[in-house]
């Protein structure tokens, strides 16, 4: 699983690139994309993704279905 970024939400603060553990966040075209090829949503790290309760928009950062 993973999780996504909404382009149109993101403000591009950059608050939920430093706490991915698996580095998965990574700025792309004036915002920020999640490669979900790394991403394993925190598992084992916490509870939730840490991109989550980093990002101060709502919904900005979302799972994946």
């Amino acid at each position: 699983m993973a999780v996504a970024i909404h382009a149109q939400t993101c403000t591009a603060c950059g608050d939920c690139e430093p706490v991915c553990p698996t580095n998965s966040i990574v700025p792309f075209k004036g915002v920020y994309k999640v490669n979900a090829d790394t991403c394993n949503e925190c598992e084992g790290e916490a509870d939730q993704p840490k991109c989550i309760d980093a990002c101060m928009e709502e919904d900005c950062i979302v799972f994946l279905d």
